[in-house]
C-alpha cells in the first residue's frame, strides 16, 4: 500500500526496466499533467507497429499514444474521435480518418496500428479486425530523439497537453516494434507473439509523472 501511495503522488519515477507483464497504468482523473513517459533507446524507424490494451467510459475525442520528435509533433498518434468507430492515425504529422470499427466503452480492447514508411500504408486493427489500408505519408522515416507519451497528446514536443484530449482509463501490454507485424500475428494480439523489439511490456522504461496509478490487472480477459 506505502508503495503504492508513493506511485501515485511522486511527480515523476525514474525509467528503469520493469517488468509489467501483470500490470497497468491506471489514469483516473481528467488532467493537462498527468501521463507516462517511455522511453526507447531505437531512434530511427522505417516501419513501425505498435499493440496496446485499453480500457475507458470516454465518449469525448482522446489520445491514446503519441509518439513526437523535433521534426514532427505527430510523427505516431492514435487518437480516438468522440464519433463511435472513428480513429485517427498521425504519421509524420499528416492524419487519416478511419471509420466502422467495433468500440464499445467500459471493455477492455486490443489496438494494434502499422506503418511503413515505403508505402505509406497505415492501418488499425481492433480487437482483431482490421481497417481498410490507407496512405498516409511515405518518403522519410521517423528519427528522433524520440518522445512517446501515454495519456495525453503532444501538441508541442514532450509538452503542450490539453485535458479536454486527455486519457482517462487503464492501459496495459504495451508493444512496439520497427517492423509491420502480419496479418495473423495482429489478429491473435495478446494470444501469441512476438515482445516488441522497440518497446517490450515485459521490459518496459517509463517515468510516472502525476497522478497516474501503476496497478496489478483486474481481470485477465
Amino acid at each position: 500500500m506505502a508503495l503504492l501511495l508513493l506511485l501515485v503522488m511522486l511527480t515523476s519515477c525514474a525509467a528503469i526496466p520493469q517488468d509489467l507483464s501483470n500490470k497497468m497504468f491506471t489514469f483516473p482523473e481528467e488532467t493537462d499533467t498527468a501521463h507516462v513517459r517511455v522511453t526507447t533507446s531505437r531512434q530511427d524507424l522505417s516501419a513501425v507497429t505498435v499493440c496496446f490494451r485499453s480500457f475507458t467510459d470516454l465518449k469525448r475525442e482522446h489520445s491514446l499514444f503519441s509518439l513526437a520528435t523535433p521534426s514532427a509533433i505527430n510523427d505516431l498518434l492514435i487518437y480516438k474521435k468522440a464519433e463511435n468507430g472513428f480513429f485517427y492515425l498521425n504519421v509524420r504529422d499528416k492524419w487519416v480518418g478511419l471509420e466502422g470499427l467495433a468500440y464499445k466503452l467500459n471493455t477492455w480492447h486490443s489496438i494494434c496500428s502499422t506503418w511503413d514508411a515505403t508505402s505509406g500504408l497505415a492501418q488499425l486493427w481492433v480487437d482483431g479486425m482490421p481497417s481498410s489500408r490507407k496512405f498516409v505519408s511515405s518518403g522519410s522515416n521517423i528519427s528522433g530523439p524520440i518522445i512517446i507519451v501515454l495519456g495525453q497528446e503532444q501538441d508541442s514536443y514532450g509538452g503542450g497537453f490539453d485535458k479536454n484530449q486527455s486519457f482517462v482509463g487503464m492501459i496495459s501490454d504495451v508493444h512496439m516494434w520497427n517492423y509491420t507485424l502480419s496479418p495473423c500475428e495482429l489478429k491473435t494480439y495478446k494470444i501469441s507473439f512476438a515482445p516488441g523489439n522497440v518497446l517490450n511490456w515485459d521490459a518496459f522504461e517509463f517515468q510516472i509523472v502525476g497522478r497516474v496509478l501503476l496497478e496489478n490487472k483486474q481481470s485477465c480477459d
